[in-house]
Order: structure tokens, then C-alpha cells, then sequence
């Protein structure tokens, strides 16, 4: 009996010592929301934000990092932060950190501490000049929590990129914070690279732009942890600022408390960050809110894209940047073709490759040159014909279909590349071997496997590789200037 009593005691002591242990684990990880790298809002190859999330409250943090060319760690200024409290969730602090003077293109250390104890550490990388070479990943429609989203996110850290752009869906359903948290932190910010994901973002910057499933959720009331692309992105504000209730931005459902809880925690960004652009290496990128709330015939927003890519006189390269493609030959979303009445302004612009999402697959077209016909946007109507699904614009196109990518490397066009097979449910695979089904600009299309785009740049010529989940390279084509 009284072995038995000594054996249940030291089985109590050994699971109290477990629950302990248990929780200290909890609360050794200060973070909601592991570090991660931004361009920031003057992206330049000297220069990076880090960003991090953590609990209300959380003070005493230090950032310092040490170049390959010094042993020497050197720290930033102050962390700053942003409290964000909305109603459903615990209030937390973004924080952010800037690297200066950074050696472009040159990996660098950095660690975070708090209190003075280091709590965490990794390696990154500077960002490119425009005289050197450099590669970028770009996929969309990425956060939907689901396996091949998480072996893309290997894919993508695997292929080494500098930086990697997202042209809209970062998260299902609603652009949530709570949906960050389950759906995309953990994915892209993971400890080590494996079938659930990767250190993608602490390692190199993500550059993203908004999606419908990002910014389409405007009754704050009924999600009022919504619209948390204005939160957690450090991306240039440079653009055209809109008008709530305007031809860009459409207005919000919310009570006051809930509108005073958004707007505080997204600051500027709200109303500014849904158009901006920036320069990379030798290119300039411009990002715009392709959502269908958008007018594109909105003056001031062609003007604004006009004057953005005009500016770009010393760039090698121009990519446009947007969720919803004009040129899709799948049978979803065929009809949201809005986005073609920008076509001209980007011809004249002298734009190289226009990269989008929404549709779950990859397409790209031939070179072509498009010219909206005069008759205005014809409405498609959803089920019961209450509201607009899309816009049918109809048009002339010319395309260059002597462009191969391997032997006739120059197009007479734009290249509109549709990446959206990152991760969500794939759109339309039984047109993969159809292509009967293709409209006529369509060159290629896969829509049977998740894939994602890798992009070369080294001077005037540029590479892109279409590699699916598995790491089959699907299509490749050369352009040079």
C-alpha cells in the first residue's frame, strides 16, 4: 500500500512537472505572429521593416542585426507599434523594426530580443540593385489552409527568390485576422521547411496586392476583425488615395466604435495601400485594386496609372500587378473582364508582363495588344439577376504568336500571365486538355495542378518558369530587350 501511495505521488509530481513544462513552452513564445520582412513604405537596397505581432502589452523589445561583412551587431532604432483591437479578439501590437545600411543583395543576421533575452534569430537577405541579377515567386489565391498550399510554400522558399509577390487571395474567406493566424502565419513563417510549410517570410520580403477575398468584406459590424491587409502589410503609399464611397472605394458597414477600432489600428494605409508601386532591382512594379467596387473609368485612377508607369523612364522592366486578369479562358470568372479597359494605358505605358490571380489555375497569353470597342461594359448578372457578377468588355485584339520564348524572344504585346493555382481549389481542369475550349489569345493553360511562377531577371533579359507542386517545370519562356 504504501509503495503504491509513493508511486501515485511521483506520477502526480511527474504530470504537474509535464503541465509546467507544458506551459512555459506556451509562454516562451512571445509572438502572435512570428518576424517577418517588408520593402516598406520607401523601399530601397539599403533598406527593410520587420514586422512582428505580439500580445497587448508586450514592451522591452530590441532588434539588432550583423552584416557578412562585420562581425559587429548593430541595432535598430526603437521599435515602434500599432495596438490593433477589434472587437472578437484579443487586442495585440504590430510591431515593426527598420534595417538600414544594408549591403544590397548581401545576406545579413538579425535577431529579436525582448527583455534582453534573444527569442528569436535568422538569416535574410538585402534587397537587389538595378545591376544585379535577381528572382522573384509569385503566386495567388494562396491562404486556404489546404496541402498544396503548404508544399507550394516549400516550393517557393526552396527556389531561393529574393522577394515574392502575391496578386491577391492571401487568405480564405474574408481577409480575418483569425484567418491569418490559422491560415497563413503558420504556413509562411513556419521553423523549418517540410510538407506544412516554410520560413519563407523571415527570410526574404512578400509583396502583396488585394483580392476580393482581402478587401470585399466591408460590414465591420458583422466581421469586424475584416479588412486585415490595412494591418499587417508595410507596402508603399505612394498612390492615388481614394474616397470612401467613391469610384475606388466602396463604403463601410460599421457602427462607430467599430469604424474608430479599424481606422485607428490601419492608419494611413486605409484608403492608401490599395494602389501603389515600387521599384525592384531594374523594375518597376505598379500594384493595383482590380476589385470589381473599382470604376475603371474613373479619371483620376487612369490618370494615376498613366503618370506611374511614365515615370519609370530609367526602368528596364514594368510589371503590373492586380488580382482579377482581363484575358481568361477558363470558364470561371470568364465574364469579370474589367480589367481590360486598362490595356491600353498599359500598352502605352510600355508594360513587359501583367501577373494576376482569381482564376485557379495558370494561363498565360500570347503578346497582345488590345483596344476596348466604344460601346461601354456589358453587366452579367449573378443568380436571380439582382447584382452584376461581371463586365464583358468587348474589344479587338492583335496578337504575336511568332513569339516563341526560345527563338523569337521580343513580343509585340504584354504577356498576361494568370497565377492562381497557388493553394485553393482548382478552377476548370476539365479544360487542361481541351483546348478547343481556350479563347484565342490563350497560349498556354494548366488547370490540372497547383503550381506557382518563378521569375529571372538578370539585365534585359528575363526568365519565367511555371513549376508545379510537385517541382514539374510546366512551361518556360524567354524575353529579352
Amino acid at each position: 500500500m504504501k509503495n503504491k501511495l509513493i508511486l501515485l505521488l511521483l506520477l502526480g509530481q511527474f504530470a504537474l512537472a509535464q503541465a509546467c513544462s507544458a506551459q512555459d513552452k506556451k509562454t516562451v513564445e512571445p509572438f502572435i505572429a512570428r518576424p517577418y520582412l517588408q520593402i516598406g513604405r520607401t523601399p530601397s537596397p539599403e533598406t527593410l521593416q520587420l514586422l512582428w505581432h505580439s500580445p497587448d502589452g508586450s514592451t522591452d523589445w530590441t532588434v539588432d542585426y550583423q552584416t557578412k561583412s562585420s562581425n559587429l551587431w548593430k541595432k535598430t532604432d526603437a521599435p515602434t507599434s500599432v495596438r490593433v483591437a477589434v472587437a472578437g479578439i484579443e487586442p495585440h501590437l504590430v510591431y515593426k523594426a527598420t534595417f538600414t545600411g544594408l549591403t544590397p543583395g548581401r545576406k545579413f543576421n538579425y535577431r529579436v530580443s525582448k527583455a534582453g533575452k534573444v527569442v528569436f534569430a535568422a538569416e535574410a537577405q538585402a534587397s537587389k540593385r538595378a545591376d544585379q541579377p535577381y528572382r522573384f515567386v509569385a503566386f495567388a489565391d494562396i491562404g486556404a489552409e489546404t496541402p498544396a498550399q503548404k508544399k507550394l510554400a516549400s516550393r517557393a522558399y526552396l527556389a531561393k527568390p529574393d522577394f515574392v509577390v502575391v496578386p491577391g487571395d492571401i487568405v480564405y474567406e474574408r481577409g480575418l485576422i483569425s484567418e491569418y493566424r490559422s491560415r497563413f502565419w503558420p504556413i509562411y513563417n513556419a521553423n523549418q521547411v517540410d510538407t506544412a510549410g516554410a520560413p519563407l517570410l523571415r527570410s526574404v520580403p512578400m509583396i502583396v496586392a488585394p483580392g476580393n477575398h482581402d478587401t470585399d468584406t466591408r460590414d465591420l459590424d458583422k466581421y469586424p476583425d475584416a479588412l486585415a491587409y490595412y494591418y499587417y502589410w508595410n507596402q508603399p503609399l505612394n498612390g492615388l488615395t481614394g474616397t470612401e464611397g467613391g469610384p475606388l472605394v466602396p463604403t463601410l458597414t460599421a457602427s462607430a466604435d467599430n469604424r474608430k477600432a479599424f481606422t485607428d489600428a490601419a492608419g494611413e494605409a486605409y484608403l492608401k495601400m490599395s494602389n501603389y508601386s515600387f521599384d525592384y532591382g531594374n523594375a518597376h512594379w505598379t500594384v493595383i485594386d482590380s476589385n470589381p467596387y473599382v470604376d475603371f473609368t474613373d479619371k483620376a485612377l487612369q490618370d494615376w496609372i498613366a503618370a506611374d508607369l511614365a515615370s519609370a523612364k530609367d526602368a528596364t522592366w514594368r510589371f503590373v500587378m492586380f488580382h482579377h486578369p482581363g484575358f481568361n479562358s477558363a470558364r470561371e470568372h470568364y465574364e469579370q473582364q474589367h480589367t481590360r479597359l486598362l490595356s491600353p494605358l498599359f500598352e502605352k505605358g510600355k508594360v513587359d508582363v501583367v501577373f494576376t490571380g482569381h482564376v485557379h489555375n495558370y494561363q498565360r497569353s500570347f503578346p497582345l495588344t488590345f483596344v476596348p470597342d466604344k460601346k461601354g461594359v456589358l453587366l452579367v448578372a449573378s443568380m436571380g439577376a439582382k447584382t452584376a457578377r461581371g463586365r464583358v468588355v468587348n474589344g479587338q485584339w492583335t496578337l504575336d504568336k511568332s513569339f516563341n520564348g526560345k527563338t523569337d524572344t521580343t513580343p509585340k504585346g504584354i504577356i498576361y500571365l494568370v497565377t492562381g493555382a497557388g493553394g485553393q481549389t482548382l478552377y476548370n481542369p476539365e479544360q487542361n486538355n481541351d483546348p478547343d475550349s481556350w479563347q484565342k489569345f490563350t497560349n498556354k493553360f494548366y488547370s490540372n495542378v497547383h503550381s506557382l511562377t518563378v521569375a529571372d531577371v538578370d539585365g534585359k533579359t528575363l526568365t519565367i518558369r511555371q513549376i508545379d507542386v510537385n517541382g514539374k517545370e510546366l512551361d518556360s519562356f524567354r524575353v529579352t530587350k
